[in-house]
């Protein structure tokens, strides 16, 4: 899509900071983070919701999000992992994309 920024990320329209880019999908940090780590993992393909995508791409997207959360080393304490599907859920872009934030609690601490 000719207006998609996550497109545009994709196809090197629109600069990021990249953090992992294959044939099938691409990572790069979240401008908005809201976790000391947040980055996005996307399909290069332009697709609108996780409702649109195949068990191929959806499985890549999480692998690759599992992959470079580790990388970065939250592993050992933890992750979250976030898929908004539509406008109600909180998807402020139009092509899929998950989102990986670590680095800080995300629920109450030990207690």
């Amino acid at each position: 899509m000719s207006d998609c920024i996550f497109c545009k990320i994709a196809s090197r329209e629109h600069s990021a900071r990249i953090l992992h880019e294959d044939d099938d999908c691409i990572a790069f940090e979240d401008t908005n983070a809201q976790a000391p780590v947040h980055f996005l993992v996307i399909p290069r393909k332009h697709i609108e919701t996780v409702l649109d995508g195949d068990e191929s791409i959806l499985g890549k997207l999480l692998f690759t999000a599992a992959r470079i959360a580790e990388s970065k080393g939250l592993g050992k304490n933890g992750f979250r992992t976030v898929v908004n599907c539509r406008r109600h859920a909180g998807q402020s872009v139009d092509h899929l994309h998950v989102h990986v934030m670590g680095g800080r609690w995300f629920s109450w601490p030990p207690g």
